[in-house]
């Protein structure tokens, strides 16, 4: 069985990262996730900086917050592997096959969709999910607040809806 880490680590361990994040002493910036996908994009394809303004506004923090997700990958594979020992691959988790089907090219499609969909209202809010709720949250901010109540709670109603339970014929 695998090993499981007490809540209160995972609350300490993000009030240290939100810390040195935020702080004047550590990275004296937000979190956030999307940012940092822009940024990788203007790499991956060549774009210039003088040609786009918003590449010219991530420029700064984009190089910061890819660090921090190959930080976030490599950090939850350390976790799975070496301290819960919970680390599998699974394309198509338990509830889905229960409630939906076996096929992995449905499980890839919804997913994609479903992740396109978020980080497009989270960029239409004006930033990531991540840097709305984790930073935004932390910072007592109005707009986290709202874009944190708005985004779980369509989550869970779209939940209840889109997981119904098949019905046995």
């Amino acid at each position: 069985m695998p090993k499981k880490i007490p809540w209160w680590v995972g609350g300490i361990a993000m009030s240290l990262l939100f810390y040195f994040s935020f702080s004047v002493w550590g990275g004296d910036r937000p979190i956030g996730a999307s940012t940092g996908m822009a940024y990788l994009s203007t790499i991956i394809f060549g774009m210039d900086v003088k040609n786009y303004v918003y590449i010219r506004e991530i420029q700064e923090s984009g190089a910061w917050e890819g660090v921090m997700l190959i930080g976030a990958f490599f950090g939850g594979l350390f976790t799975t592997v070496f301290i819960t020992k919970s680390f599998h691959i699974s394309y198509i988790p338990t509830l889905w096959k229960a409630r939906k089907n076996s096929s992995i090219k449905s499980r890839m499609m919804w997913s994609f969709i479903a992740g396109f969909l978020l980080m497009f209202g989270a960029r239409l809010a004006g930033g990531c999910n991540a840097g709305h709720v984790l930073s935004g949250g932390s910072q007592l901010a109005v707009s986290g607040f709202i874009f944190t109540i708005i985004a779980l709670g369509t989550g869970m109603l779209f939940g209840r809806f889109f997981y119904k339970p098949k019905e046995v014929s």
